[in-house]
């Protein structure tokens, strides 16, 4: 567990240890028994306890029994009075009395054999309590016994007697055990039930322990072990501290890269192979054959695949419970489990090829005897025996049936392993090959296992070379163009489109121009082009048709939907009806990762238009749970966007930091941008324009180039962030610059063009009656988030008109809207407070006075002053904020200056001019002629350049 390091997982045992040191350096006596299987930390924790009782100044000795040799009465107690001896620690056995003859003779001399004539347990036992007595006077004794299952009869005698009456010696008495049938067992569990000891059963590693201890054996950092090497020890160890360590010294020999092909390592093959060969030869031949079931087996394919009786099948399982190899698998009858993966493997290893072929189809055999239809894991487990045993066509067909069976059942990841290993002759039947790849393609574009797809084009280069069809060909390069459009590769994407369009000719058959169509719609939405959405619209459209028609379900599902997405800005109902159209079919024809993506697109919509998320979390589960990660973290996205929306900012931030860290590890290239974008989000939302544009820098050429992404940067985030600080100039042209960019290439995603920038237009009155009603008619105008905005640009018109009731019935439905979303209610407020006061509807005087104490209390103090601005024009009483001297940093406070002041020298730092900055303070620009000279004065500067140049920081 950690050689010079300390021991993992083992707090709550060393605790207890070091307690019972340092009662017996008080004179106090305790028992404690270590007990646990082979390689459970048992060894360890005792040499641990003597380190700590050397270092306080104790004595202790360790005696170990052994199998090794003919049977020694007395063995660890002869080893353990010789190392009394050997460290000058044996006293004068005269001083013993009549006892000191009795342990002379555990002392092996010239004169006298081991273990001779020593007399009775009684009197020896009695002999060790006096000699530890005085071996601990006023410094304390440690006696550990280690190996007790192996130890002989008379030792246990003499142990059982020493728990009994050990008190009040100065004594820890330690005794190592395996958790097995046996007489130091029994006496383990006798002492803890007469109190006469403790028993301590270290448990298994957890995962998180396992990752440490690798890192403490593999010298680094823990960050740097890889997933897949953890996996591997977390599988293989079973929390097994000895396998890990051997594990991680295999690994260290043929280097971290190599994820395969690790032999089980010798100690844990010698260990396996000692306990094995207790069970006799026929025992272990059955167990053997139990290994090659897999690392659970069923008694009665057992039966089937040894060829015994069901006498010697539980004469075996009962001594392999009693050895430690197997035990009970649960509550299943009849079913047990290897209790380590690399238990089964050692056994294995011990076979020849030809042997392991042999008992390989013998068992394949049996599951088709028992299992004739191949349930659930027995077909993949079969294919894998029919490969040992030679058989690899009857293996390929196992392996692309399982694959297959994955697939439909959602475990795309699975499925990706199970067809890769399918694919075992490349000159096999073309249309087999072709349908492999197909399948794979699926598997791999849904499950993110981008790393496959160099060898999957390398199978299309045989496949073409070996003279498949053209039109097989150009559907196979759609699904190639759909995995890179999923990874991110648009370029990669259009010329795999470019080479099926080429490849299926100007008259190509319904099927293969449907499953090309579908993917192209898709490719179509990410190219550079005023006109993608209609013709990927066409496109799809075109696709579901000729799908349906041809009785092609996937393809079907998948169009569908796409028109769906296409049109739910203008009408939600009808895409909400595409998307429920879609998840039948897949729910008929046993689709569940198109079934997944249906009810994403579904609950995404209720998400949007009500604002609750437990649908969409709900989905997002789903599309983990089969293994669709590029589905789940985009949904992932979407429910960060609502808690940022929420101002649930830290859970945000968690949430997207943490998807963005594991969408990178898998490569995920569309969802990467999105992520990186909810970060900069959410600064703009806290007002925070530092850390917004540390965001925004990390999103390169090609995130940008993704459909919406750069819009977004502009809608979302640097025009909220201007608004926050009250900039509204800049804000407007951050939202225009959206507007051209989505008008230039449109996009499907909402940068706050149905709400945010409406009612911008409409408040400085850019936009009226015709631009509202156009935008109202759509239906993401409706969802909850604008739908605030929208109503108190509706407001704002009727206010404008006239219609004082009307405009008050709008802002009641728009706060309404509001209620979950603390911002964005608040920053409406602020738009819409001058056009009500001005017009005389809704309540300004109480709006303005929310929205500053709102942005008061968020330290978003440029739009919290515009509000007491407001306050004042109307002449309503403004509470004074300027004794919360705490916003100004400690530094600027010792010069004298005041929050008023700290306000104006942030927008001076920026080179604002101050008519300007009298603009966004509302405050008169001589009174800010005159925060400006006390300024220059505190801070020692002679003019405005000197202060922006070197004060930057300070008033950040």
């Amino acid at each position: 567990m950690g050689d010079g390091a300390r021991i993992v997982g083992r707090d709550r045992e060393i605790e207890q240890l070091q307690a019972a040191l340092i009662a017996a350096r008080n004179g106090t006596a305790n028992a404690i028994f270590l007990i646990g299987e082979p390689g459970i930390g048992k060894t360890r924790l005792a040499t641990e306890a003597i380190n700590r009782a050397v270092e306080a100044g104790m004595v202790a000795v360790r005696g170990r029994a052994s199998t090794i040799g003919p049977i020694v009465p007395y063995r660890p107690l002869i080893e353990a009075v010789q190392a009394l001896s050997r460290a000058g620690n044996l006293p004068e056995l005269s001083s013993l009395g009549t006892y000191g003859g009795v342990l002379g003779r555990l002392v092996p001399s010239s004169s006298n054999a081991t273990g001779s004539t020593v007399g009775s347990s009684v009197v020896v036992a009695e002999a060790l309590i006096r000699l530890l007595t005085v071996v601990g006077d006023r410094r304390g004794c440690l006696f550990v016994l280690d190996d007790l299952h192996d130890a002989d009869a008379e030792t246990l005698a003499i142990v059982e007697y020493m728990l009994d009456n050990l008190r009040p010696a100065p004594v820890v008495l330690l005794l190592a055990c395996r958790a097995e049938a046996c007489a130091a067992m029994d006496l383990a569990v006798n002492a803890r039930q007469a109190g006469t000891a403790t028993v301590l059963e270290p448990e298994a590693l957890t995962r998180e322990q396992i990752h440490l201890l690798a890192s403490q054996r593999l010298d680094v950092d823990p960050d740097d072990v890889p997933d897949w090497l953890l996996d591997r020890l977390s599988t293989d160890s079973a929390g097994n501290p000895f396998v890990v360590e051997e594990l991680v010294f295999a690994l260290g020999r043929q280097g971290l890269d190599e994820a395969a092909g690790l032999a089980v390592p010798v100690n844990v093959a010698r260990s396996v192979a000692r306990r094995a060969d207790r069970l006799g030869p026929n025992g272990r031949n059955i167990l053997t054959t139990a290994a090659v079931i897999g690392h659970r087996f069923a008694l009665p394919l057992l039966r089937q695949a040894a060829g015994a009786t069901d006498d010697e099948i539980l004469e075996t399982v009962e001594a392999g419970v009693a050895s430690q190899l197997v035990r009970p698998d649960g509550p299943k009858v009849d079913w047990y489990t290897f209790r380590h993966p690399l238990t089964a493997e050692a056994l294995i290893s011990e076979l020849s090829p030809s042997e392991r072929a042999a008992a390989s189809r013998q068992v394949a055999d049996a599951i088709a005897s028992l299992y004739p239809t191949l349930p659930g894991e027995w077909c993949a487990r079969s294919a894998e025996l029919r490969e040992y045993a030679g058989e690899p066509a009857t293996a390929s067909g196992l392996y692309a049936e399982a694959g297959r069976r994955a697939l439909a059942a959602g475990a795309v990841k699975s499925a990706v392993t199970l067809l890769v290993r399918a694919d075992l002759d490349p000159n096999g039947d073309l249309e087999y090959r072709a349908d492999l790849l197909g399948d794979l393609l699926l598997a791999v574009a849904e499950s993110g296992d981008f790393s496959r797809i160099p060898s999957l084009e390398k199978m299309l280069e045989e496949l073409t070379v070996a003279g498949l069809s053209p039109a097989r060909r150009a559907v196979l390069h759609a699904k190639f163009a759909n995995a890179a459009h999923i990874a991110g590769d648009q370029a990669r994407a259009l010329e795999q489109i470019v080479s099926a369009r080429a490849l299926l000719g100007p008259h190509p058959a319904a099927a293969e121009s449907a499953q090309v169509d579908v993917i192209s719609a898709y490719i179509e939405l990410g190219r550079p082009n005023p006109d993608r959405l209609q013709v990927a619209a066409e496109l799809a459209g075109r696709a579901a048709k000729a799908g349906e028609d041809a009785g092609l379900p996937i393809v079907t599902c998948d169009a569908l939907q796409l028109v769906g997405y296409l049109t739910r800005d203008r009408d939600d109902d009808r895409a909400n009806q595409l998307f429920q159209e879609a998840r039948e079919i897949a729910i008929r024809n046993e689709l569940p990762i198109f079934r997944v993506y249906s009810e994403v697109f579904l609950s995404r919509s209720l998400c949007l238009r009500t604002g609750q998320t437990s649908e969409l979390e709900e989905a997002r589960q789903s599309a983990l749970h089969i293994g669709a990660l590029p589905l789940a973290y985009e949904a992932g996205y979407l429910l960060a966007l609502q808690r940022v929306q929420r101002c649930e900012f830290a859970d945000a931030r968690r949430e997207l930091d943490e998807s963005l860290t594991t969408a990178i590890r898998l490569r995920l290239g569309r969802t990467v941008p999105f992520l990186r974008l909810g970060q900069a989000i959410g600064a703009a939302h806290q007002g925070n324009r530092a850390e917004m544009e540390k965001a925004l820098d990390l999103l390169t050429v090609e995130d940008q180039s993704i459909a919406g992404v750069r819009p977004s940067t502009f809608g979302l985030a640097r025009a909220v962030c201007s608004l926050l600080e009250e900039d509204f100039d800049r804000a407007s042209q951050e939202l225009a610059q959206a507007l051209a960019l989505d008008l230039e290439n449109p996009t499907m995603l909402d940068f706050g063009k149905n709400g945010l920038i409406l009612l911008l237009g409409v408040v400085e009155g850019r936009n009226g009656w015709e631009h509202y009603s156009a935008v109202a008619e759509r239906s993401a105008s409706r969802t909850r988030w604008n739908t605030q905005f929208a109503q108190f640009a509706h407001a704002v018109l009727l206010g404008r008109d006239g219609d004082v009731e009307g405009a008050t019935r709008a802002a009641a439905v728009a706060l309404e809207a509001a209620e979950i979303y603390p911002l964005g209610r608040h920053l409406a407020l602020r738009l819409v407070i001058q056009a009500a006061y001005d017009d005389g509807w809704g309540e300004p005087v109480v709006w303005a006075r929310e929205a500053e104490e709102y942005f008061q209390a968020n330290n978003i103090s440029a739009v919290a002053s515009a509000c007491r601005g407001m306050l004042r024009s109307m002449g309503a009483p403004v509470r004074q904020r300027r004794t919360g001297d705490d916003a100004v940093p400690s530094r600027l406070r010792k010069l004298g200056v005041t929050v008023r002041e700290l306000e104006v020298g942030r927008l001076l730092a920026q080179r604002i001019p101050n008519k300007a900055i009298a603009k966004r303070l509302h405050i008169s620009p001589r009174t800010v002629e005159k925060h400006v000279a006390s300024l220059l004065t505190k801070t020692g500067h002679h003019d405005r350049d000197t202060f922006a140049s070197s004060a930057h920081e300070d008033f950040d």
